[in-house]
């Protein structure tokens, strides 16, 4: 009887402690903010129809998936019309927070913004601090070279890059500084700080080549009909973008994944991949 009377008493203990509101301090670190956040308005797959507003965090320096215009402050890209769908899909409007590459995960985590868009990859280091969605392509490094140069580096396999007399160019604190430093030893390697000129560097013959995500060098090749991508369909590396999201809110990720899914299956991704890229 004794027995039965303490397995009741811990049951209802543990009954009230299940259905007590999370303390706005559960967590620890990044993840503090998603989860006061919550606390204080339950999912975003409810408190963002209620608010109009959905808080997109975008570095608007990375095309085709992001670009902010200096001139009037207007954001596009892939990723963009993704987002402006993704808050209709809502019954709200986009409000675009600005953010860096270093911060982006941490302001989603912190609930500076509701999810965090622009041709973000999936790394583990950045699964610590948020939850990704459903990915949206597959990427990885590939090189991007003057046309008129092709016949030079044959077939563009890394043998084929990595000879004295060749110029690799990268931007400083990357995946695409960290792949070059790990595979090229025998060209010569070139810092570039600014992404919005690096492959003009390329086009006046002051580098060679440069190795990033195929879907860059896909639109590189676009707009800069003086360059090629050399099979970016085959890729040195295999990467996934997804949409980064705040941890903890099952509700609002089932929701963007399904989103994503279905915008990944019925042409609606393709064809803003095919108007940015022109890929078919």
């Amino acid at each position: 009887m004794k027995r039965a009377a303490t397995l009741s008493v811990l049951v209802c203990l543990l009954a009230a402690t299940a259905a007590a509101p999370a303390s706005p301090d559960a967590g620890s670190g990044a993840n503090a903010g998603a989860a006061a956040q919550k606390s204080r308005h339950g999912s975003l797959l409810d408190s963002v129809p209620r608010s109009g507003v959905l808080k997109v965090c975008t570095t608007g320096d990375y095309r085709p998936f992001t670009h902010l215009d200096p001139a009037d402050g207007s954001y596009s890209g892939i990723d963009i019309e993704m987002a402006e769908d993704l808050a209709e899909s809502l019954g709200a409007k986009p409000e675009y927070v600005a953010t860096t590459w270093a911060n982006l995960t941490k302001d989603v985590a912190a609930g500076r913004c509701d999810i965090g868009v622009g041709g973000v990859s999936i790394t583990l280091p950045r699964a610590r601090q948020v939850y990704f969605g459903e990915p949206t392509r597959e990427d990885g490094k590939t090189p991007i070279v003057r046309c008129a140069d092709k016949d030079r580096f044959g077939e563009g396999t890394l043998a084929d890059i990595d000879k004295p007399g060749t110029t690799v160019i990268v931007n400083p604190g990357g995946t695409n500084e960290e792949f070059a430093r790990e595979n090229i030893k025998k060209a010569t390697i070139k810092l570039h700080p600014e992404n919005t000129t690096i492959f003009q560097e390329i086009v006046a013959g002051r580098a060679d080549v440069m190795m990033t995500d195929a879907s860059e060098t896909l639109y590189q090749s676009k707009i800069n009909p003086e360059l090629c991508s050399l099979h970016p369909e085959k890729p040195f590396t295999f990467s996934e973008k997804a949409y980064a999201l705040p941890r903890g809110d099952e509700q609002f990720k089932e929701y963007v994944d399904q989103f994503t899914h279905l915008a990944t299956h019925d042409g609606t991704y393709a064809a803003y991949e095919k108007e940015w890229m022109g890929t078919s």
